[in-house]
């Protein structure tokens, strides 16, 4: 065995031993980090299981131009034709839905057949819905919905995926949030990790001054508290893995109602075992860092 490998093994032996020597101070220290770790953990497993949800709705995004009703097929058909000439790069399709076809089949729905009946003549306008195709549909919806409303015998147009981009919005807020969240608790893990190194290396002073002495170098005085410092934020980050695992299980019965009342399922996930696992290598490394950072600060004597 190198004598690399019996250092590290012998500081690895020190800190357990230090962690076992303290087990309530130990235990809440660990505590109060993954309770700080599963709430950007929560939200990301939350953004995460949107993030599919709101690119499926975003596959397909619709304009509908609704005419005037006085206006007549021809002058449908003239509108339809001058999208398709003057924006045949940015659609991916269109269809005439007359005012005809649009009375029929809201006839054959029972809700409405009562009362369409009564009315004496249709009250529908022709429409022409276009599917729009290409990147940035949020502004280039807006530029054509504003454009054809300015043309003859164009009632209005309604951009179908505007609660689409509403909800792109949102995730984009919530992406922001996430990220500020994330930071405050590096900063809190930091300093938590900060102050228990600090409390260790002062506890410690004497052993530390001795061994100094006898020759130690910084690195071997050193590595006990990185590795406290890795061993504890990496425990920390796998119960707050395993606490929000138990935590989605109530929260997806919630959202089960809910999503059954909009005909629909949907369920919060954790993120991809990859994922997972960079968090917790990162979370230890962030330990040690902090460690590296407060014992360098707090063993100079």
């Amino acid at each position: 065995m190198s004598p690399l490998i019996r250092q590290h093994r012998y500081a690895l032996g020190v800190t357990l031993r230090r962690l076992l020597s303290q087990p309530f101070s130990s235990v809440a220290n660990i505590l109060v980090i993954t309770l700080a770790l599963a709430i950007p953990l929560l939200g990301a497993a939350a953004l995460m299981s949107l993030r599919p949800v709101a690119s499926h709705l975003t596959a397909d995004p619709e304009m509908t131009v609704f005419m005037e009703v006085s206006a007549t097929p021809a002058e449908t058909g003239a509108v339809a034709d001058r999208i398709r000439r003057d924006h045949a790069s940015e659609i991916q399709a269109l269809r005439v839905i007359s005012r005809d076809r649009a009375l029929s089949e809201l006839k054959a729905n029972p809700a409405y057949a009562q009362a369409l009946a009564v009315l004496p003549d249709n009250p529908l306008p022709d429409a022409i819905v276009v599917t729009l195709e290409g990147e940035d549909l949020a502004q280039r919806s807006a530029k054509l919905a504003a454009l054809w409303k300015t043309w003859a015998k164009v009632d209005m147009v309604q951009v179908d995926s505007a609660w689409v981009q509403r909800l792109e919005a949102i995730l984009r807020f919530a992406r922001a949030s996430l990220l500020f969240l994330a930071l405050v608790v590096a900063v809190a893990v930091l300093a938590a990790v900060f102050n228990t190194v600090r409390m260790q290396a002062l506890s410690q002073r004497e052993e530390i001054g001795v061994a100094r002495l006898v020759g130690a170098t910084e690195s071997f005085v050193r590595r006990p508290f990185l590795y406290l410092g890795a061993i504890s934020c990496g425990v920390a980050a796998l119960a707050a893995i395993g606490l929000v695992a138990v935590v989605l299980d109530p929260l997806n019965a919630a959202l089960a109602d809910l999503a059954r009342t909009y005909g629909t399922e949907f369920a919060l996930r954790l993120p991809q075992w990859e994922w997972l696992a960079a968090f917790v290598v990162g979370v230890a490394l962030l330990g040690a860092l902090s460690a590296r950072w407060s014992v360098t600060r707090n063993t100079r004597f």
